[in-house]
């Protein structure tokens, strides 16, 4: 409905007056309901199943069904990225969800192979430390105004190397044939996504620092620095005393010049008595 004259519209924070005949549209990037959304939603309900099928059933056909839904779960992260650029549904709540179901699954997956002995702890405390440098991260952009960093090409291909990594040093705890080749594949990618996972996170850190940084240049420049200040304002003192002390010695100079001439009339005045 068209909004009348005088309608005032609240968008993204602001307040502004409708001109007559303008319409509030909604942000396309707010869209919640969305077939992207759907599958990301979807992807982090699997979660949960997965912990189940390691640490509750913990068979060799569980571990197979474990190993099938992270390779779904892999599928429908490039299938929902796909839909959402075909079908122009990209969203806000969209760049939250997919890269933490992205994490979920290498946490879980990171535990519940801890858990079961097949990786070290060591390993799950090199990954979690570069999530809480990211979470701290995240913390200092947000307290600037900033949203979440977009994920990088680096940060894509470690998440993928631990996603192939993670189920193969599973299957590769299995007394099979296959379990040695699995093991060496499995740790061959592990050793390249932990190397990649922690240069994005460098990158990351980086990218926010350079938007700190701007930031406060930008908000520096609004307004002068306190010792500024207090140097413009001392010299500004400084710069009337100097004029007030000019106006009393040009004061005196004119009462000194004044005087000068009154004794030489007074001299005249006598010679001529």
């Amino acid at each position: 409905m068209p909004a009348s004259e005088g309608t005032v519209i609240v968008q993204q924070g602001r307040i502004a007056k409708a001109a007559p005949g303008d319409t509030a549209e909604p942000d396309p990037r707010q869209r919640i309901l969305t077939i992207p959304n759907a599958i990301s939603v979807a992807r982090l309900a699997g979660v949960p199943v997965f912990l189940w099928l390691v640490l509750g059933v913990a068979s060799q056909a569980a571990d197979w069904w474990a190993v099938g839904l992270l390779i779904a779960s892999g599928l429908s992260d490039w299938l929902d990225g796909r839909l959402a650029r075909a079908l122009n549904q990209q969203s806000s709540l969209g760049e939250v969800l997919d890269p933490a179901a992205d994490r979920l699954y290498i946490v879980a997956t990171v535990i519940a192979l801890a858990v079961r002995s097949i990786i070290p702890w060591w390993l799950v405390g090199v990954l979690g430390a570069r999530e809480l440098l990211l979470g701290f991260v995240l913390l200092v952009l947000r307290r600037h105004g900033y949203p979440a960093l977009r994920v990088s090409f680096a940060g894509k291909a470690a998440t993928l190397c631990l996603l192939y990594a993670f189920p193969v040093l599973l299957l590769g705890s299995h007394a099979s044939g296959y379990a040695e080749t699995a093991r060496v594949l499995g740790w061959a990618f592990v050793i390249w996504g932990s190397a990649l996972y922690w240069c994005a996170a460098v990158l990351y850190t980086v990218q926010a620092r350079h938007l700190v940084v701007a930031d406060r240049r930008k908000n520096g420049a609004g307004s002068p620095a306190p010792w500024t200040r207090s140097t413009a304002a001392g010299a500004g003192s400084t710069a009337a005393g100097a004029g007030e002390t000019g106006n009393r010695a040009g004061h005196s100079r004119q009462v000194g010049r004044h005087g000068e001439k009154a004794n030489n009339a007074a001299d005249g005045a006598g010679g001529r008595a």
